[in-house]
């Protein structure tokens, strides 16, 4: 059989670069796709030469909305096919009531949700006739709880969280599983970069999950076909609490200081 090709996005550090380490060692070529061209580079000749795969790298940016289609035509002039699919680009975002640009909170949903549904348009038809597909939308343990916060990266979530739903409700049976991953929070490089490192020193070390268990998580769920999947032992034991109508108030957040 001949080897099958993952892309995923957002691959250039935290859990996209985690992504692609772990199916490398599973054999799956790769297609790696971020902002950073250097560092999506560094990490596919570590790939090539530890795994003696096939990486192809891509410079992509999906707050424009013409990326999805862009990256979609470059990997068909490639000549590549895309049999596993990650989607787990992302950003903290801005504050839906405080920040008065419209076109940054615009930004936002075209990244966090529009892009993911626009790529699961394109590559997921062809999965379908081929009888074969893997699709992990990279969501957060945020889409599950409400939070008194910025009302857009939790809101997002949730998004991501109900349209992988409806896809593994749609293309059962079809041999295309989609699974919607929920990290609570992870050692990834993500805090530092949104501005959130000062929150994640004060809080509780034992809530913390490296990248290397959340991903495998998500590995093993999507290919046993489960919808969700709620990475760490901690958040699988109070995501019932936070779902029930009988106790879910006693689980809002609080927003940070």
């Amino acid at each position: 059989m001949e080897p099958r090709t993952a892309l995923i996005t957002g691959a250039s550090a935290g859990l996209g670069a985690e992504f692609a380490r772990q199916l490398a060692a599973q054999g799956y070529n790769l297609i790696l796709v971020a902002r950073r061209l250097e560092k999506l580079q560094a990490l596919a000749s570590e790939l090539q030469r530890s795994h003696s795969i096939t990486c192809e790298v891509i410079s992509c940016d999906l707050v424009d909305p013409a990326a999805p289609a862009a990256l979609y035509d470059e990997i068909q002039t490639r000549g590549l096919q895309v049999d596993y699919l990650v989607n787990n680009a992302g950003i903290a975002g801005p504050n839906l009531l405080e920040d008065r640009d419209w076109q940054a909170q615009s930004d936002f949903f075209q990244l966090m949700m529009t892009s993911v549904a626009h790529l699961c348009h394109l590559f997921i038809p062809a999965m379908q006739q081929r009888g074969f597909g893997r699709v992990i939308n990279v969501a957060s343990v945020a889409g599950r709880i409400p939070r008194a916060d910025g009302c857009n990266y939790g809101p997002s979530k949730a998004y991501l969280i109900a349209l992988s739903e409806a896809l593994a409700v749609t293309l059962e049976d079809t041999g295309v599983n989609t699974c919607a991953l929920c990290p609570g929070f992870t050692h990834t490089d993500f805090h530092e970069t949104a501005g959130l490192q000062e929150m994640k020193s004060s809080m509780p070390k034992w809530l913390w999950y490296p990248a290397s268990t959340v991903v495998a998580d998500g590995i093993k769920a999507v290919e046993k076909g489960k919808p969700i999947c709620i990475s760490g032992r901690i958040y699988r034991l109070i995501d019932p609490f936070v779902q029930s109508v009988f106790t879910r108030r006693l689980f809002r957040a609080p927003g940070r200081d």
